[in-house]
C-alpha cells in the first residue's frame, strides 16, 4: 500500500426529523444562525429555530447569504456574530449559507484577518462550535472543510483548512423533499462531479476517497432522475442527501479538478448556479482528460451503467462520458452556453479567468493549459 492520509467529516446525524435535535448538539449561548431569505420565507427553518429558542438558545438570525456569496456578506455575517457574543454557529441552506457559517465561525473563534488564510492550510485557529444542515443534495459542502467567497471582480477565493470542519452534519431528508426539479437538478450533477473529479484526483486520491466516490457514484446516479420526476419520493431523497455527502467526503481528501477550474469564472461573472456550470463544462473536461483518465472512468463505467458489456478501456470510458451527458440532459438541464446568453467572444476572458484556479487545475489528471480552457468554452458553445 503506498502511503496517503485521509482526514474524516464531522460526526454524522441523519434520518427525517433529525434537524429538530441540533440544539442537543450546542453549548449554551447565543447562536449564529445563517440562512438565505428564501428558506427563512418558507418556514424551512421554523422548526429548527423554535427548537433552539425553547432550549434557552438566543437565535442571531443572518439571513441575507446570496448565491455565491460575497466578501461583503461574509463580513457582515461576521460583524452579526461578533455584536451578540455568539457562543456557536448553524449553517442551513445550501452550500452558500453553509460556506458563510464555516467561515464565520471560523474568523469568530479565531480572530484571523481573512486576508491571512485564503488559501490551503493556512487557517490554524480555533472556531466556534459549529453545524451544518444542508437542503439541497448537491454541494457537499457539510462534509468538506472548504469555504468558497466570490470576491472583487467574480474571482472565487477558498479557504481550504480542517478547524473549518463542523463539529456535526445532519442529513436530514425531508428538508429536501419537494425541492423544484431545476434546483435538484443542478445540486445533483454537483455532487455527481464531486466524486468523479475524486477518483481521478491527480494529487491525493487514496482507496478511502476512492470508496466514497464509488458509492456516491452509485447513488447518485441512480435516483437522481427520480427525486427530479418525483420530487415528494423521500427515499430518493434520502440517497441523494447521503451521495452527495459522501462526495463530499471525498472530494475534501481528493480534491476536485478542472471541471471545477472551468466552472468557476461562469459563475463568478454570470452568476449562473454552480452545479449548471458544473453541467455545462462536465463533457469537454472528461474528453480532454479521456487518454490520461482512461482506466479511473472505466472503472466508474459499471457503475453509472449498470448493464455495461463494453471490451476494453478505452470504449468503457467512452460510454461512461455518453451516458453523464444524457442524465444531465434528461434532468432538464440546457447544456449549451449559449442557452445562458454566453458569447462565444468570451472564451478568451473564460480561460484566463479559469487559469486563476491553481488549486484546482494542479488536481486534474492531465494539464489544462489556457488555450485548452478557451477551446473547450468554445467546445461548450
Amino acid at each position: 500500500m503506498r502511503s496517503f492520509t485521509f482526514h474524516p467529516g464531522p460526526r454524522l446525524m441523519a434520518g427525517a426529523g433529525k434537524s429538530e435535535s441540533v440544539a442537543d448538539l450546542l453549548p449554551p449561548g447565543p447562536c449564529l444562525f445563517v440562512s438565505d431569505e428564501q428558506l427563512v420565507g418558507l418556514g424551512l427553518t421554523d422548526v429548527v429555530r423554535k427548537t433552539l429558542e425553547d432550549s434557552g438558545r438566543p437565535i442571531v438570525l443572518f439571513d441575507g447569504v446570496e448565491a455565491d456569496p460575497s466578501r461583503t456578506t461574509l463580513e457582515a455575517a461576521v460583524e452579526a456574530g461578533r455584536a451578540a457574543n455568539v457562543t456557536s454557529v448553524i449553517g442551513f441552506g445550501g452550500g452558500s449559507p453553509m460556506d458563510v457559517a464555516k467561515l464565520a465561525a471560523y474568523l469568530l473563534g479565531s480572530g484571523d484577518n481573512l486576508d491571512d488564510v485564503w488559501g490551503v492550510d493556512l487557517a490554524k485557529g480555533p472556531r466556534l462550535p459549529l453545524i451544518l444542515v444542508p437542503t439541497t443534495a448537491g454541494t457537499g459542502s457539510e462534509a468538506t472543510p472548504i469555504s468558497v467567497i466570490t470576491c472583487e471582480g467574480g474571482v472565487k477565493l477558498a479557504v481550504n483548512a480542517r478547524p473549518l470542519t463542523a463539529d456535526w452534519a445532519v442529513l436530514d431528508p425531508q428538508l429536501t423533499v419537494g425541492l423544484p426539479r431545476g434546483v435538484t437538478a443542478a445540486t445533483g450533477v454537483d455532487a455527481i462531479v464531486h466524486a468523479i473529479e475524486a477518483y481521478t484526483s491527480a494529487r491525493l486520491k487514496n482507496p478511502l476517497s476512492d470508496a466514497l466516490a464509488r458509492e456516491a457514484l452509485r447513488l447518485l446516479t441512480t435516483n437522481l432522475l427520480t427525486a427530479c420526476t418525483e420530487p415528494q419520493n423521500l427515499a430518493a431523497r434520502e440517497a441523494m442527501l447521503l451521495g452527495a455527502h459522501l462526495a463530499g467526503l471525498a472530494f475534501s481528501n481528493a480534491p476536485v479538478a478542472g471541471v471545477h477550474a472551468l466552472a468557476y469564472p461562469l459563475g463568478g461573472l454570470h452568476h449562473l448556479p454552480h452545479g449548471v456550470t458544473n453541467a455545462l463544462m462536465l463533457r469537454h473536461v472528461l474528453q480532454h482528460n479521456s487518454e490520461a483518465a482512461r482506466d479511473h472512468y472505466a472503472e466508474l463505467a459499471p457503475i453509472v451503467i449498470p448493464d455495461c458489456e463494453a471490451e476494453g478501456s478505452q470504449a468503457r470510458a467512452a460510454m461512461l462520458i455518453d451516458r453523464l451527458d444524457q442524465l444531465v440532459r434528461e434532468s432538464g438541464i440546457d447544456t449549451r452556453l449559449r442557452d445562458y446568453g454566453i458569447d462565444i467572444s468570451e472564451a478568451p476572458v473564460l480561460a484566463r479567468e479559469a487559469m486563476k484556479q491553481t488549486r484546482l487545475l494542479v488536481n486534474n489528471p492531465c494539464e489544462i493549459t489556457e488555450a485548452d480552457a478557451q477551446r473547450l468554452y468554445e467546445a461548450a458553445w
